[in-house]
C-alpha cells in the first residue's frame, strides 16, 4: 500500500528559462514539514521514437549533444507541437531527423526524465512500416543516421558516445515489447 500523499501548504512559482520552478510548502503523513522544489515543462512534452527498418535493426540518429560537448548516439527525440498528439510528433521528428515516415506508430508508455523533481515526461513511441520523407527540421547541420540490430543491444550500451538514459531505456522497452508481438 503507498503512503498518503504529503499535504501541500503552499506553491510559489518562479521563471526558470523554459521551465517553470515551483517551491512546495509539504506536510508528510509523520507531521514532518519540508520545502521542495520540481521544474514544470511550458511545453506539451516529447517523444522518443524508436523506428525500427525491419524488424531486428533499429535506426539511431548522431548529434550534437550540447550539454555533454560531443557528438550523441541516440534515438530520434523532439518536442510535441501544440496541437499536435505524440504519433503526429513522432512521425514529424521522424521525417526531420532520420528522413523515414511511418506507416504503423504506437505509444508504448511514458518515461520520466528524474520525477522527483521534474514533471517532465517522454512518450516512447514504436515506427514500423518505414518510408522515405524528409521534413525540413530544425537541427543546423543533417544528423548522420545509424542502423543497429538490436540483438547487438550489449555493445550499444557500452560505447562511450551512447549514455542518454531515454534512448537506453526505449529500446530495452521496444525490444521485450517486440518479443511479446506475433511476426
Amino acid at each position: 500500500m503507498s503512503p498518503r500523499l504529503p499535504t501541500i501548504h503552499g506553491i510559489t512559482e518562479h521563471e526558470a528559462g523554459p521551465y517553470r520552478l515551483e517551491r512546495l510548502d509539504l506536510e508528510f503523513s509523520n507531521g514532518e514539514r519540508r520545502r521542495y522544489e520540481r521544474l514544470h515543462n511550458r511545453g506539451h512534452g516529447a517523444v522518443a521514437v524508436v523506428p525500427l527498418i525491419d524488424e531486428d535493426t533499429v535506426l539511431l540518429v548522431r548529434e550534437y549533444a550540447a550539454g555533454m560537448h560531443r557528438y550523441e548516439l541516440g534515438l530520434v527525440k523532439g518536442r510535441i507541437d501544440a496541437g499536435e498528439s505524440a504519433l503526429e510528433a513522432a512521425d514529424r521528428e521522424l521525417k526531420e531527423e532520420a528522413g523515414y515516415g511511418a506507416r504503423d506508430l504506437k505509444v508504448l508508455r511514458a518515461l520520466t526524465l528524474a520525477p522527483t523533481y521534474m514533471s517532465h515526461e517522454t512518450q516512447l513511441v514504436i515506427a514500423r512500416d518505414l518510408y522515405p520523407e524528409r521534413l525540413p527540421g530544425d537541427e543546423p547541420e543533417a544528423l548522420e543516421v545509424v542502423p543497429w540490430k538490436l540483438d547487438a543491444l550489449d555493445q550499444l550500451i557500452l560505447r562511450e558516445d551512447f549514455s542518454e538514459g531515454r534512448s537506453i531505456a526505449a529500446l530495452f522497452i521496444a525490444r521485450e515489447w517486440l518479443r511479446t508481438q506475433p511476426r
